[in-house]
C-alpha cells in the first residue's frame, strides 16, 4: 500500500495518522484533504495492471492519477484481483475509490456508484482460427469473377496478337500439314505469352510492333491479376471454426469468462441462459491456452482487453486467433465510487474526468 501526494515531487510521510495530514506547502486545502482509499485492479489491462509490488499502470490508473493531480486529492493505492471484488469493496466503503475500465451495466447501476463515464467499450469474441481457413480464402481469391474476367481479356488479348503475327508472318509460308500449322500458331501464342523468343517469331517492323504491343498486354494483364488477388485476399478476413454473427451463436460451445464479469452476466440471460457450458477464467491471459489446446470453443471479455492481448503475444500464437463480433453490446465504463464518498469529493472527481474527456489528455506512465 503507498501514500501518494496530491503534487508529484513533494517529500510526503504518512506519520502519525491522519491529523497529521500531507505537508503541502502553498496549497492550504490540500491539508484538509481526506486520504482516499483507491482500489485498483491487478491484472486488467490495458485499463489497469500491477507491474510489481505497489506499482500499477494502464488507462484507467493514468486517468485516476490525473484526476488527483488536478483536484490535490492524497491517496493510497490497493490491489484487487478482479472487477466484482473491487465493486464489492466500494459498495461495503472498504475503498473510496474503485479504479479500473468498469462497465455499468443496468444490473450493477441499481447496486454500485459510478463517477462520470470516460469512455464506451464493447464486448468482443476470442477463437482459434480454423487451421484451413487460409487455403480457403486462397481459393476463393483465384476463383473470384473479377479475376476470371481478368484473365479472359488477356488470353483473348494474347490471342488476337498471335492471329495476327501468325498471318502477317508464316501464313504465306509453306507448311507440311495442318497440324504443323497449328504448332507454328501454338508457338508464337506461347512466345507472346511469356515474353521469351519473341526475337525469333518476326521479321518484318509491323510484326516488332505488334511484339511490343504484346509486351504492354503482358504487363497491363498482370498488374491487374495481382491487384485483383491481393484485394480479394485481405478482403477476406481469416475465418475461425464456428460462423459467429451475433451472440446467440455462442448457444451450444463453451465459452470461457472471468467470473463476475459483464460478459458471465450476459450469459446468465436469454438466448444463451443454460445453453453454453460456461469455462472459468482467473485472467484473460489463459485464454490463449485454453483456446489453443481445444479446451474452450471462445472466450467472450472486453474488446480492448483481448486486443490488447492478442498485441502482446508471440507472432506464432497471433496467427492463430482471431476476434469476432468485436462492438458487441456497447456501454460506458467508469470508476467506482463509495457510498460514503462526501458529494463535493465525487464532483470534484467528476469534473476532473469530464476536463480529460475534454482535453484527450490520459498520461501513460505508471503509478508507484
Amino acid at each position: 500500500m503507498v501514500v501518494h501526494p496530491p503534487i508529484i515531487g513533494l517529500a510526503t510521510r504518512l506519520a502519525s495518522g491522519l491529523a497529521s495530514g500531507l505537508l503541502v506547502a502553498g496549497a492550504p486545502a490540500a491539508l484538509a484533504a481526506p486520504v482516499l482509499r483507491v482500489g485498483v485492479l491487478d491484472q486488467s489491462p490495458p485499463c489497469a495492471e500491477r507491474v510489481r509490488t505497489g506499482v500499477w499502470q494502464g488507462k484507467a490508473v493514468d486517468l485516476w492519477r490525473r484526476v488527483a493531480e488536478q483536484q490535490r486529492l492524497p491517496y493510497v493505492l490497493q490491489g484487487y484481483a478482479t472487477p466484482q471484488a473491487l465493486l464489492e469493496a466500494s459498495r461495503s466503503n472498504q475503498v473510496d475509490v474503485g479504479v479500473g475500465c468498469l462497465t455499468i451495466s443496468p444490473e450493477r447501476l441499481g447496486q454500485f456508484r459510478f463517477s462520470l463515464p470516460f469512455q464506451e467499450e464493447g464486448l468482443a469474441v476470442l477463437v482459434a482460427a480454423d487451421r484451413f481457413g487460409a487455403g480457403r480464402n486462397l481459393l476463393k481469391a483465384v476463383l473470384n469473377p473479377q479475376l476470371l474476367q481478368v484473365l479472359a481479356g488477356y488470353l483473348v488479348a494474347i490471342t488476337l496478337l498471335s492471329l495476327v503475327v501468325w498471318r502477317d508472318e508464316h501464313h504465306n509460308h509453306p507448311h507440311g500439314s495442318r497440324r504443323e500449322r497449328l504448332r507454328s500458331y501454338a508457338l508464337i501464342f506461347q512466345v507472346l505469352a511469356t515474353g521469351p523468343g519473341t526475337n525469333v517469331i518476326v521479321n518484318r517492323t509491323r510484326g516488332h510492333l505488334l511484339v511490343i504491343v504484346s509486351w504492354v498486354v503482358r504487363i497491363i494483364g498482370a498488374s491487374l491479376i495481382l491487384s485483383t488477388i491481393t484485394v480479394d485476399a485481405l478482403k477476406q478476413p481469416l475465418s475461425s471454426r464456428y460462423r459467429l454473427s451475433s451472440i446467440a451463436d455462442l448457444e451450444g460451445l463453451r465459452v470461457g469468462v472471468r467470473p463476475g464479469s459483464v460478459s458471465a452476466k450476459l450469459l446468465q440471460q436469454p438466448p444463451l441462459n443454460g445453453r453454453v457450458e460456461v469455462v472459468e477464467l482467473q485472467s484473460l491471459q489463459q485464454a490463449p491456452g485454453l483456446l489453443l489446446q481445444d479446451q474452450a470453443d471462445v472466450v467472450l471479455a472486453d474488446e480492448d482487453q483481448l486486443q490488447h492481448l492478442l498485441d502482446t503475444l508471440p507472432t506464432a500464437q497471433r496467427r492463430r486467433l482471431r476476434l469476432s463480433l468485436q462492438g458487441t453490446s456497447r456501454q460506458s465504463q467508469a470508476l467506482a465510487l463509495s457510498p460514503q464518498l462526501g458529494p463535493a469529493l465525487a464532483a470534484q472527481i467528476d469534473l476532473a474526468i469530464s476536463e480529460a474527456k475534454r482535453d484527450g489528455q490520459i498520461p501513460g506512465s505508471p503509478v508507484e
